[in-house]
């Protein structure tokens, strides 16, 4: 007999056709099925009779998608063009087929989506040798199966390797099986829970405390579609301002104002690139938000001044605890105008933290969404560009929010049970669109530690107080990975760590892997030692140097990525799961924290420790990056990973736009670099430039043009340029690798001259002792020809 601790929708008595689905109602309940396009079904549940809304993740609406519906006797049948909803009728529940007619994802039959008390949880059946990967800032491997996780943002100093939860939720999976794929966004910002077949082999399983049960069902031929899909429902992030891409320098605090202009100074003194300097709380008076400390920087307006003047922007702490303090501005303004969190019975919240004990707004609520507004301008007037959303999980000391402050929710009320996990959300959306309308035309930059699902359409994001050992390191390039999966592309970690202090190996490797992450920041904690890339010695500075600088010449190359990121939701750091998904090496410890950095360059991270290290190379032929040796794909391999060299490889056909070495993203240069890795394949790379700093992009005034490279014609093509941005290219030095020296080249028809030179992409390491030698960091011969740039097609053959 059926257990009736669990309760279930039961037999469908009565069903309704939509515009967009079906909404039907048993005698314990109603749901709903809605396409939001031919491969995205949202399903909906509800034991109540009212289906909860959830206004902040999804900006999509149902769209006008063709579907064939069959009611049979046992079951209904939604078909679009590329995905079935079969409905089954006693009791309700669901599975989900390809146009093939293959099941991608259902759910147990005999257990469907049930309640126990206002808990409902969804059972889903196991696929044979299914693998389950996303959920964004999670512990853990890249194969989530036989592990389980819970949604719940929370200040998690200092998190251990297996700690969850952390400080973002995104709800958001793909299960692979048999060739297949497909996702589930299960959008429901209560306490959740996801298991994949944690402590049983049965079932993978998603729940909620309450709420309903609210889901997109995606299917599509490939991950990358279901990241596109996903993002579709959730947005995409806007272009970030390209001084935000570079290498941004952080610590817990840099103060006084003197100490900030000499690590300025001394950033350009040692030809160490850079572009943000980030002020902890230190700045502030006693730690309240919108002050300034009058003693340690009683000209904040020159101070910034100063250092725009040379190249940096500033990046200010903003953390959202409002001091309860009589003669406090916001204090006393928020108290006037009503924009602070409450108790049921109108009292305000109060919780402690930095500045002691304080009141916290509500973003949640328009007006205090204006209020911020406001106080903002106090930064932006300064010149500030960069914001840092920090402890808004929301932290306080105790770590106990109680689960009856009360949020206004854009007038349809909720307690901290439902809003806690879009908090910060909410203060980053504040944030971005106060900055973006107070800069005046200008691209802000915002940071959050705490998200949820549609963080990318306001902020970066990044993992929050790391440990300062190498499986820390490990693990923040496992998060980042997987962060990219759940639609969030501008992503990254404290590079050296946040907690301990890093050993000179480490924070030398530490530094190469950061140096092809999406987001690049160093940043330690208070009363450590010092942590930027020359205080570790000679070599490490030399090492930083060397990898921060090559950030800077794949400036081009990267930026096109952010862009892409910008259309597609592609992530900037692709896990290996993306392109190789069915491959089953890709998920084997020693190869899962391997990833591509945009289509071409495949990034081995190593441990700090380790010389050698193995390697999965996928098909094709590959490029070591230092010295242009090929070898072989669809191998592992034993290579070296010296301290200085993590191991990077270039895919045969890549096209890699690059620029010269620049200390600032602001730096003008004249020559656009196209290095060309030979390879009898046919490859495309989206070029993509603009201003770097405003929104005109938005209006058509940016560059694009479709790289084209045959290897087997020994031909590349520069499309027409898109778009009506005036590059500053005055000429183009075409760098082929991997080719026997052809007499000349053909650029257009035209005879140009080939030159024989060998290249390098790093510095040679710098002897610093009268012992050792050190190491070339490697060249290769190579071909070049340098031609005027042109926005009209250009054909080069050789």
């Amino acid at each position: 007999m059926p257990s009736r601790l669990s309760q279930r929708l039961g037999k469908i008595t009565s069903l309704e056709r939509t515009q967009h689905g079906i909404h039907a109602k048993t005698p314990e309940g109603a749901f709903k099925v809605q396409f939001y396009s031919d491969t995205i079904a949202r399903v909906s549940l509800t034991h109540t009779g009212h289906f909860e809304n959830y206004p902040y993740a999804v900006q999509a609406e149902p769209s006008g998608v063709e579907f064939q519906m069959q009611d049979q006797r046992k079951f209904i049948e939604l078909k679009t063009s590329r995905l079935t909803v079969v409905v089954y009728k006693d009791p309700v529940s669901f599975s989900f087929k390809d146009a093939e007619g293959r099941v991608l994802n259902e759910e147990v039959a005999s257990l469907g989506t049930s309640w126990i008390g206002d808990e409902v949880t969804s059972y889903r059946t196991m696929q044979e040798n299914e693998r389950f990967i996303g959920l964004g800032e999670k512990t853990g491997p890249l194969d989530r199966r036989g592990a389980g996780y819970q949604n719940w943002n929370t200040d998690a100093f200092s998190y251990s390797l297996i700690e969850d939860p952390l400080y973002c939720s995104t709800p958001f999976y793909m299960g692979l099986h048999h060739g297949l794929q497909y996702g589930i966004f299960a959008d429901n910002t209560h306490k959740s829970f996801f298991n994949f077949g944690a402590s049983n082999n049965r079932f993978s399983s998603f729940s909620s405390d309450t709420g309903g049960m609210n889901y997109y069902f995606i299917a599509g031929d490939s991950v990358a579609e279901i990241i596109y899909g996903y993002s579709f429902l959730t947005g995409f992030m806007p272009l970030p301002p390209k001084w935000s891409i570079g290498y941004q320098q952080c610590r817990y605090s840099y103060y006084p104002d003197f100490e900030v202009r000499s690590l300025a100074d001394t950033f350009r003194a040692k030809n160490i690139p850079a572009d943000a300097i980030v002020l902890d709380i230190h700045y502030m008076d006693k730690y309240k938000i919108f002050t300034w400390d009058q003693e340690r920087f009683p000209d904040p307006k020159g101070l910034i001044d100063e250092l725009k003047s040379k190249n940096f922007e500033v990046v200010l702490m903003c953390d959202p605890g409002i001091k309860v303090e009589e003669g406090y501005e916001p204090y006393d303004d928020g108290l006037k105008r009503d924009v602070f969190l409450k108790y049921p019975d109108g009292e305000n919240y109060t919780g402690q933290v930095w500045p002691g004990w304080c009141h916290f707004p509500d973003y949640t609520n328009p007006k205090t969404r204006k209020w911020w507004k406001e106080k903002l301008k106090s930064y932006s007037s300064l010149g500030v560009e960069g914001f840092w959303n920090d402890m808004n999980e929301i932290a306080s000391w105790g770590h106990m929010l109680p689960e009856n402050v009360e949020f206004d929710h854009d007038g349809e009320r909720a307690t901290s049970r439902k809003a806690r996990n879009v908090y910060g959300f909410q203060m980053a959306r504040s944030t971005y669109e106060a900055a973006k309308e107070l800069l005046g035309g200008k691209r802000p930059f915002n940071l959050t530690r705490s998200a949820y699902s549609g963080i990318q359409r306001y902020s970066a994001v990044w993992t929050g107080d790391n440990e300062s050992y190498d499986k820390h390191m490990m693990l923040g390039v496992r998060m980042v990975n997987s962060m990219g999966m759940t639609g969030i592309p501008f992503v990254g970690y404290d590079v050296g760590g946040f907690t301990g202090e890093a050993g000179v190996k480490l924070f030398a490797r530490w530094v190469t892997i950061g140096a092809f992450s999406p987001f690049f920041r160093g940043h330690t904690m208070v009363n450590t030692p010092d942590a930027e890339p020359w205080a570790f010695g000679e070599e490490v500075e030399n090492i930083s140097r060397n990898f921060i600088r090559l950030r800077y010449q794949l400036m081009p190359y990267l930026y096109s990525l952010f862009e892409e990121a910008a259309r597609s939701g592609m992530p900037v750091q692709r896990s290996m799961a993306i392109t190789h998904t069915h491959d089953a090496r890709v998920y084997e410890p020693q190869f899962q924290h391997q990833y591509f950095f945009g289509p071409f360059l495949l990034i081995v991270p190593v441990v700090s420790h380790q010389e050698y290290t193995k390697v999965f190379f996928p098909e094709g032929q590959w490029y070591y990056l230092y010295d242009g040796k090929k070898i072989a794909g669809n191998q592992e391999a034993i290579v070296e990973s010296p301290i200085h060299k993590l191991p990077v490889y270039v895919q045969a056909g890549a096209i890699l736009p690059m620029q010269r070495p620049v200390m600032h993203t602001r730096e003008k240069v004249t020559e656009l670099i196209l290095h060309i890795y030979s390879g009898m394949i046919e490859t495309t790379f989206d070029y993509y430039e603009d201003d770097g700093s405003s929104f005109r992009h938005e209006q058509g005034v940016f560059c694009r043009r479709l790289l084209r490279y045959q290897g087997g014609e020994k031909k590349l093509t520069i499309g027409k340029q898109k778009g009506t941005y005036a590059c500053p290219w005055e000429t183009i030095r075409l760098i082929l690798h991997g080719e026997p020296a052809p007499s000349d080249f053909k650029v257009n028809g035209k005879k140009e001259a080939a030159r024989s030179v060998h290249h390098a992409f790093f510095l040679p390491l710098e002897k610093y002792d009268p012992i050792t030698d050190p190491d070339s960091m490697g060249d290769e011969p190579v071909v070049e020809v340098t031609f005027p740039y042109s926005q009209e097609t250009i054909e080069i053959r050789w």
